[in-house]
């Protein structure tokens, strides 16, 4: 029995119980870009593996870095004690952030972080004896699949089951020329209400990559601002120079309470989750009575190899070659947009940085399970490209090491389904 027929016998696998989806594609080495199969077949990962890699796979300096600390100390818990790579990682990352965050929590994964923050900000004005429990989100939005960040995520087929027991929601449209006023209007209105506003900045990933501009945004938060609405800023996505800056919050002028991070957090070596805030949310923790204390902790917060991980991916990152990787991708990116635009087989392309999305013409039918995405991905598949459709929408949005003579084959290869699809 090999390695596939194996896997079915025991594992479940997200997103693919239809008994006829086709078994698990056995990898069984990482390189760069690229993934093997267990008959050397190769796949070029276009999608650095649901976007958390960002350095390529089985980077060799992370893996020394991982392997000295698993000599050193594997684990200790992380309640009354302490260790030296929590509290570097915690500095080092809070040194490149906006000024105004000062403490880290670390946790498991995205969707953690996103408990914790979200926690965070309810419990904030519990404590300072005030009810707003109420939750500004985008439509459409993702923050992760807890029950928590499935409350503040668009209401769609994949909440569907839980929909009755999701806590209320305020949803708003993104901001644009035309509903900013209205939108400001609308969070004056609520905003004794509002704990808080949670968004993914300019680039709604699982909703299809939509894109939106920073400028409506940064007005909406200095609005948030003025009305005493904290803000949480997921960049567990966008995070770590996805949108051609170190993090998407640094096209922004208001700079967030809270900030999110995970997936390119370890340059996707292994699961670890970082919520960070400003001094005055810690100080409304920081108190003598014990029901003020922020009670949420996992069994492997700050895990010494996690944060081993995170810092040596932290000092690729900080590389300056990563961030001519980060311009160059994203340069090409625009050049091939520009000489696809307009095809007959487009509805539209868009980009912000390293992430380039197109979406194929399908008249009104878009939805996520449409058939049009199965035949893209095993198209791609079938040319040794790993690029897993949103519904109607390819995008491309590799590790930072990827070649030009991988982006052209990806490139070609779209040009080349753009004609036969």
């Amino acid at each position: 029995m090999n390695l596939a027929e194996r896997d079915l016998q025991v594992i479940w696998h997200p997103y693919t119980q239809m008994q006829t989806a086709q078994p698990p594609i056995p990898i069984v080495r990482g390189e760069g870009t690229c993934l093997y199969t267990e008959d050397g077949t190769k796949y070029i990962d276009a999608i650095s593996s649901w976007w958390v890699n960002i350095h390529g796979h089985s980077h060799p300096y992370i893996a020394k870095k991982i392997a000295e600390q698993l000599l050193q100390l594997e684990h200790v818990i992380f309640a009354g004690f302490t260790h030296h790579g929590a509290v570097e990682l915690a500095e080092r990352l809070l040194a490149i952030l906006p000024s105004n965050q000062a403490k880290a929590f670390y946790s498991d994964n995205g969707s953690t972080a996103i408990e914790v923050a979200i926690k965070m900000c309810l419990q904030y004005w519990h404590n300072k004896g005030q009810q707003r429990t109420k939750i500004i989100a985008f439509k459409n939005a993702y923050h992760g699949d807890t029950f928590g960040a499935m409350s503040v995520s668009g209401r769609s087929a994949f909440t569907a089951a839980f929909d009755s027991l999701l806590f209320e929601v305020e949803f708003i449209d993104l901001p644009n020329n035309s509903n900013i006023e209205a939108l400001k209007s609308q969070i004056s209105h609520l905003k004794s209400q509002i704990s808080s506003f949670i968004f993914e900045p300019l680039v709604q990933g699982s909703a299809g990559m939509i894109m939106y501009e920073a400028k409506y945004l940064d007005e909406l938060m200095a609005h948030c601002r003025k009305e005493g609405v904290l803000m949480i800023d997921d960049e567990v996505f966008t995070g770590f120079g996805r949108t051609g800056k170190p993090f998407a919050c640094n096209h922004l002028q208001t700079q967030p309470d809270i900030m999110c991070f995970s997936k390119g957090l370890t340059g996707g070596t292994m699961a670890f989750g970082l919520t960070t805030c400003t001094q005055e949310i810690y100080n409304a923790f920081l108190s003598d009575d014990k029901m003020k204390t922020l009670f949420h902790g996992h069994s492997y917060t700050a895990n010494p190899v996690a944060c081993a991980a995170g810092l040596a991916s932290l000092d690729l990152f900080l590389d300056a070659s990563t961030q001519k990787n980060i311009d160059r991708i994203a340069a090409r990116h625009t050049v091939f947009a520009d000489k696809i635009k307009g095809h007959k087989s487009l509805k539209t392309t868009r980009q912000t940085g390293t992430i380039l999305a197109m979406e194929w013409e399908t008249g009104n039918n878009t939805s996520y399970f449409s058939g049009l995405r199965d035949k893209l991905y095993y198209y791609f598949l079938n040319k040794g490209i790993i690029l897993r459709p949103l519904g109607n929408i390819i995008y491309i949005l590799p590790p930072y090491c990827i070649t030009d003579t991988e982006l052209d084959y990806i490139y070609t290869t779209v040009e080349q389904a753009l004609n036969e699809i």
